[in-house]
């Protein structure tokens, strides 16, 4: 049976998606993933060609709520930032919450190319910290 996994972080627009992305692509089989936000402003175009350059295709994904996940069991609720950390709604049906802390690639300045520099640093970051999950069988 799959392990259910949401992550969870303040837009739900880069590490969010990221992290969904990878996990469904690197363990899809072992998890059923799903990404939200506390406040959602929408799926981000670098975040999308970051992964793409992996082939990893987040471009159908949808920035949501969080909260039609309020009521659902969760094998793993884990935050992809400080934020959504500290403004993280309860989950009682989650049976285990993380914290994963990613620096925030949207707040990147620059040049197109020197914030698709930030985007592929957390992109890798993200896929490491995933890589080691999965290894675990969890966290």
């Amino acid at each position: 049976m799959k392990k259910k996994v949401l992550f969870l972080c303040t837009g739900n627009s880069c590490r969010s998606q990221m992290a969904e992305g990878w996990l469904r692509h690197l363990a899809g089989d072992q998890f059923d993933v799903v990404s939200a936000g506390t406040h959602p402003v929408g799926l981000n175009p670098y975040a999308v060609t970051v992964m793409q350059e992996v082939g990893v295709d987040i471009s159908h994904h949808v920035s949501a709520r969080v909260d039609p996940y309020l009521d659902q069991q969760f094998d793993y609720v884990i935050t992809v930032c400080d934020r959504a950390q500290e403004a993280c709604p309860i989950f009682p049906r989650a049976s285990t919450m993380l914290q994963w802390s990613f620096e925030d690639p949207a707040k990147a300045k620059g040049t197109y190319e020197q914030q698709l520099v930030v985007f592929r640093k957390i992109r890798d970051e993200i896929a490491d910290r995933i890589r080691r999950f999965v290894a675990d069988g969890g966290p």
